[in-house]
């Protein structure tokens, strides 16, 4: 008798595992999904050309001869810190200038910078990213690497002249994204 019991309550068990199993199957398949962008090979081409830029941007912190920071911006972009804002070529000049004086990095053995998570998404003649920032600095050859600083990076892109520069650049910590940001 209690195999029989046994057996029947198996049985129960095995039917509500189908049933909860076929209920997510559903579930996920009505489930609402991110639409990705369109790919064709234009905006593959304009993706890489994003990357490329904001890649070498990244690289030129810690480089001993980096190259003018304000050549990755279009004229007219914005560069947002925090609360403070940088408009136009010079100001964002200005901000590089007042950062770079008394950075650490200067004496540092190595400062690096890496990006992940890259969304970059083309809208003909312009374009959204987002990403995530990570800064690590060596103080001494030999000594470990430290994480100074991660955050967040959104940004927006226009052509000029064929070139992709950044149109506005906004830093932030946490994971909320600007007020209005739209991939």
């Amino acid at each position: 008798m209690r195999a029989f019991a046994n057996h029947r309550r198996g049985r129960w068990r095995g039917a509500w595992g189908l049933a909860w199993g076929t209920a997510w199957c559903l579930a996920l398949a009505f489930a609402p999904t991110v639409r990705a962008q369109h790919i064709t090979a234009q905006t593959l081409l304009d993706r890489a050309q994003i990357q490329d830029l904001i890649t070498r941007y990244y690289y030129n912190f810690g480089n001993d001869h980096p190259q003018s920071f304000t050549d990755f911006y279009a004229d007219d972009a914005e560069l947002i810190l925090g609360a403070t804002h940088f408009k136009g070529r010079a100001g964002i000049e200005k901000a590089y200038a007042h950062a770079g004086g008394a950075s650490p990095i200067r004496k540092a053995y190595s400062f690096n910078v890496t990006i992940s998570n890259p969304l970059i998404v083309v809208h003909g003649d312009a374009a959204t990213s987002q990403l995530i920032f990570t800064e690590f600095l060596i103080e001494k050859q030999g000594d470990p690497p430290r994480v100074t600083a991660q955050g967040r990076e959104y940004a927006t892109f226009v052509k000029v002249h064929g070139q992709w520069r950044y149109k506005t650049r906004e830093i932030k910590g946490g994971t909320a994204p600007p007020e209005g940001w739209k991939p």
